[in-house]
Formats: structure tokens, sequence, C-alpha cells
């Protein structure tokens, strides 16, 4: 027996200002969340993007292709009601950031995090007054108390869909650094994106690519680039 589908059963999807923010309504319907919550989102962008992907929809209604409308889902149906749990969660990757653990050898790859990575730990010491202290190796070494406490009450003002958004930013990269300066757009998402990996940009420049990985790579780069967009579109008004 093959799996039931939802079907499309809607003519027109039209966004629509409602108490909270914008809604979606399909022939005047509200959508609602995987939990039956209203999908109210804080930007009428934001509902746009969510009309359309709705409009897009064939016969047979396919979660995987509305991106927008399953973040959305997921800011409402869980992390607005695990809020300090999720923010916890990614605030930790401060204590091990990726830009923080450096290579003693060879010497190209010690010059490649260092030109990519240096300037992205000053300008968070710059914008947050926050130090974070290079390492070498890959045994753990905490960083200071104060900077993670300062990193962690930025992570925990934000609201639910920016949080929705920089726990895939946070994820994705391996880094709490990358993920503020994201937000805060000090380069673009895919350059950012680069300096998450360099490291495995080095080793393919060594020893070519490993085919096998490069989907699961190409999966955490479209994540990664989803969130930028997603929450770009939460803040707009």
């Amino acid at each position: 027996m093959s799996e039931w589908k939802a079907k499309r059963f809607w003519t027109e999807a039209k966004t629509e200002a409602t108490e909270g923010g914008y809604t979606v309504r399909l022939d005047g319907r509200p959508v609602k969340t995987p939990a039956k919550a209203a999908l109210v989102v804080p930007t009428l962008a934001l509902a746009e993007e969510i009309a359309r992907e709705w409009e897009a929809q064939d016969a047979e209604i396919d979660p995987l292709t509305m991106p927008f409308t399953r973040s959305s889902n997921a800011a409402i149906d869980k992390v607005q009601h695990q809020h300090a749990e999720v923010a916890d969660l990614i605030a930790a990757y401060g204590d091990a950031d990726l830009t923080c653990y450096r290579a003693d050898s060879p010497e190209t790859l010690v010059e490649c995090q260092n030109e990519a990575w240096n300037p992205l730990l000053e300008w968070m010491e710059n914008h947050f007054d926050v130090r974070l202290t290079p390492v070498a190796g890959v045994m753990h070494q905490p960083q200071h108390a104060d900077a993670l406490a300062k990193m962690s009450k930025e992570v925990h003002a934000l609201d639910a869909f920016a949080l929705t958004a920089f726990h895939d930013l946070v994820g994705m990269s391996g880094s709490l650094v990358i993920g503020f300066a994201a937000v805060h757009d000090l380069h673009s998402a895919p350059k950012l994106w680069g300096l998450s990996r360099v490291d495995e940009l080095w080793q393919e420049e060594q020893w070519g690519k490993d085919e096998e990985a490069q989907e699961l790579i190409a999966k955490k780069e479209s994540d990664f680039l989803h969130a930028k967009i997603f929450y770009d579109l939460s803040r707009q008004i």
C-alpha cells in the first residue's frame, strides 16, 4: 500500500495581518503548524515567502519543498516552548568554538586558519567585548567565564524565529563566532560558510575531494544559507 500523502485542497494562498504578526490563509483558512498552533510569523516578508511555498505545491503536498514553512513551524512548535534550553545548547558552542582550535603544523594550514579566523575573533572582541583565546590542538581548553557569559546573554536575547535560524547557522558551521558574524552581516553567507570549512578545503587541496562526503557537505551548506535567509526575512518590516 502506498503511503498516504496530503492533497492540495486550495486554489489561492494569501497573506494577512493578524494579532502578533502575519499569517497565510488557504482560500480563507488559516495555516496551522503540525502541533495545530496558528502559523503566525513576525514579518510580512516571511509570510509572503511561506505563501509562495504553498502556492507552488502540486496535487500532493511535499513538505521538503517548503523550507520557510518548516522553519516557522519549528520556531512556533519547538523553539518558542524550549527557548532557554535551545539557547543554552547553542551558547555552549562558544566554549569549543571551531575558530579557536588551531593546527600547529603544517605551516600552510596554520596560515590558512590564521588568515580566516583571526579577523573573526578580532571582530568578536571589538563588537561584543568578547575575547576568545585560540589554542593549538584538539584537546578542549575552556574559555574565560566572562566571555562565555556575554555570548550566552546575546544568544538568549534572540526571539524564537531568530534563534531557530541561529541554531542552524551555528550548528552547520560548528562556530558560535561564525553564527554571530552571519546575523550581523560581517560577510556574505557564502563567504562565512567557506570560512567554516578552512580545514576541509585545505585537505581537499592536498588529497582531493571525498566524493561520498560531498552530498552531506552540500546539504549542510544549503541549510546554512537557508538559515541566513530565514533570519533576514524574520527581521524585515
